[in-house]
């Protein structure tokens, strides 16, 4: 496409993208293009989902792009690990000292990759690499650090990771924000969730902390973290006490219902109150809400599942629809995550076949601070891919130990150098989202968008694909899989009919062919073909089949030591440790925060604005105190996740969080952990 302009002579061009974020909403871009730089980026208005609006972070996406701190050359470390000290070297050079290094490994298996959700895209996020690691043998990464809690919950319960369309909570009556700022996470559910409420429904947020998604709802339930499925339960208790069930629906479409019922009548809101320190009012006026109000739906997303009961609770909050047969509505039901809507074809991106047999260590993500440091099945070479692991895993102190192993050969593909490039030996420059080719699901919405490169890369970046299909060829691999071009790859994606790619190409997004309210006659993806209020599988594995609550490991006020229980939501305008370095967005988030209760803080001398300790056993972090209207009693906020280097004593809250994991799908407790906050001596005496 060619714009005329009146500014210049020089033509602009347009290409359309997708937003790779980590992020439900998966936004389809136009990236204006001229004399061969990005000069503007705004949300297609062609895609319904996007409607032409960008949150604040990706609307900064140039930025970052152009970014004088872009890496655009390989590099190699000259200083001592974590100091950041590099020369800058060839690609040449730096691949194929990389491939003598893993020659030399005795076993392959003691090479890991370490990746996550830098980039949601198929190909640079699970394509290339995957069929690389799978033929060297290397150990696979049980990738868990975010969603496995609450995905793997929705499969035991519903089947998969499905539930209603975004689109239809617009014509919902009563809706409940479970765990989720909207307003900062989630901002294209949010524009549905304000168009119910302008036709009459009521909102709820659901969330300890005072977001800004409840001061925008009618109704602000701040329970104790950790405590969601004790609410759930007795949601239940009401809804039975007073009929307000589907019968029918229960009768036909789930499974358990007797055993539930039995487990939900020993939760009284009196209990569930205690438990989750609410008053019992509010428990019992929520219940009657749900019962009465159709069509009713939850937007539950991941906050609440970052405990130790997090899959549980996930469970027991899925269950809430098919008893008063909320899904016969396509306005009512849940929506957690869409992706399990999409029939990606993950054997044809990532070719497990490649493995021909063998059976590598599987190694959890969430606790990569424990693998590194264990020396009887050792690590000896990472390579790290879209994800900052020293800032983001938790119990940092033993992952930056393990990352400054001086025998541990460690490659980082990276834009900038972030904390866990200062411990590489080799950086490799990698592409951002306007240079490169990708194709994309979402969890937020049921469409696939194209991303094309509409910018060249900046020096000598290359992408993901190209970096593991060039280590492929050096290592001897001769399978005619690794010459796919990233062109090739997005279109590996999908068995061939099942996307209109050529409608792809046109428009940069297709709507997958669904049902409007996909479970109104059951249907579910389960075993059983019903919603499994009691799962065979998890009985079958030594877990309870029914959901139950399942107190944190570090629950509120079980400890004199360390009183205040901690949970670290995302600061507004950063995603997980991505754009950290924007300074714009940096000058709005100012400096790490730890929000505190007015009675928390006059209960240690705290004033707003003063630095504070906060410490446990793990650890200790010094940031500033914001007296906040947003921290229910009890409970801390720090902000996160800010790069290390970037906090006052080089840590983040991190350093605070435990590797402890969740009773189903092996996630981080994130949430699930005591901290004690004092005033800081240092600054104390200084002032």
């Amino acid at each position: 496409m060619v714009i005329a302009t009146a500014l210049s002579t020089t033509p602009q061009t347009t290409m359309l993208g997708a937003c790779p974020h980590d992020c439900p909403d998966t936004c389809a871009l136009v990236t204006t293009v001229q004399d061969g730089r990005a000069v503007k980026l705004q949300g297609n208005p062609n895609h319904p989902h996007t409607g032409g609006v960008l949150c604040t972070k990706v609307s900064r996406y140039i930025e970052r792009n152009d970014h004088a701190e872009r890496l655009t050359t390989p590099l190699r470390r000259v200083g001592p690990k974590g100091a950041g000290r590099f020369e800058p070297v060839s690609w040449d050079v730096a691949l194929d000292t990389i491939v003598t290094r893993f020659k030399a490994l005795k076993h392959s298996e003691t090479i890991l990759p370490y990746s996550y959700a830098g980039t949601m895209g198929l190909v640079q996020g699970e394509s290339m690499d995957r069929r690389f690691f799978h033929r060297l043998g290397a150990s696979l990464l049980d990738r868990t650090i975010c969603s496995t809690a609450g995905g793997e919950a929705l499969s035991f319960t519903l089947g998969g990771k499905v539930g209603m369309r975004v689109e239809f909570f617009a014509e919902s009556k009563l809706i409940l924000i479970w765990g989720s700022n909207s307003i900062g996470s989630n901002l294209h559910f949010w524009r549905h969730a304000q168009a119910a409420k302008r036709n009459g429904a009521r909102l709820v947020c659901i969330d300890p902390r005072k977001t800004e998604t409840a001061d925008k709802c009618d109704e602000h339930i701040a329970l104790l973290p950790g405590t969601d499925a004790a609410l759930a339960l007795a949601l239940m208790h009401e809804l039975i006490v007073h009929d307000w069930l589907d019968h029918d629906y229960i009768a036909n479409h789930t499974l358990g219902w007797e055993q539930l019922r039995e487990r939900a009548l020993q939760w009284p809101p009196s209990r569930a109150a205690q438990v989750c320190g609410v008053p019992e009012a509010q428990i019992v006026a929520l219940a009657q809400a749900w019962g009465t109000t159709k069509p009713a739906a939850i937007r539950l997303n991941y906050g609440m599942q970052r405990v130790r009961g997090g899959g549980n609770a996930a469970r027991a909050i899925a269950c809430l629809p098919a008893l008063v047969g909320a899904w016969r509505h396509r306005a009512g039901g849940l929506l957690l995550s869409a992706s399990g809507h999409f029939p990606v074809d993950r054997a044809a991106l990532q070719r497990p076949d490649l493995l021909a047999g063998r059976r590598p260590r599987t190694i959890n993500m969430s606790t990569i601070g424990d693998a590194l440091l264990d020396t009887a099945n050792p690590v000896e070479a990472i390579v790290v891919y879209n994800s900052n692991p020293v800032a983001v895993a938790p119990d940092s102190g033993k992952v930056v130990a393990g990352f400054a192993r001086e025998d541990l050969f460690t490659v980082v593909l990276e834009q900038f150098q972030t904390d866990t490039a200062d411990y590489a030996d080799f950086v490799l420059p990698a592409t951002t989202q306007l240079e490169h080719w990708d194709i994309h699901t979402s969890y937020g919405h049921t469409d696939v968008l194209l991303n094309r490169p509409a910018v060249a890369p900046r020096g000598e970046a290359r992408s993901n694909a190209w970096v593991f299909r060039e280590l492929a060829r050096r290592m001897g691999f001769t399978e005619p899989c690794f010459a796919d071009d990233d062109e090739a790859l997005c279109r590996s994606a999908f068995a061939p009919g099942v996307v209109d790619f050529a409608q792809l190409e046109a428009q940069g997004f297709t709507s997958l062919a669904l049902p409007e309210a996909p479970f109104a006659d059951g249907k579910f993806p389960t075993p059983s073909g019903r919603c499994e209020f009691f799962s065979a599988r998890l009985a079958a594995q030594g877990q309870d089949g029914l959901p139950d609550h399942v107190p944190n490991y570090e629950a509120a006020g079980s400890s004199r030591e360390f009183p205040l229980a901690m949970i670290s939501p995302p600061a507004r305008n950063f995603l997980n440790s991505t754009f950290v370095n924007v300074k714009s967005l940096r000058a709005i988030e100012g400096e790490p925060l730890l929000e505190i209760h007015t009675d928390d803080a006059a209960a240690r001398g705290i004033a707003d604005g003063a630095t504070v300790r906060v410490f446990n056993a793990r650890g200790e972090h010094r940031c500033r105190a914001e007296v906040s209207r947003r921290a229910r009693p009890g409970v801390v906020h720090g902000l996160g996740i800010w790069w290390r280097k970037l906090g006052m004593d080089g840590t983040n809250v991190n350093q605070l969080t435990s590797q402890r994991l969740t009773d189903i799908g092996r996630g981080p407790t994130f949430y699930d952990c005591l901290v004690q906050v004092e005033v800081d001596d240092r600054s104390a005496a200084a002032s």
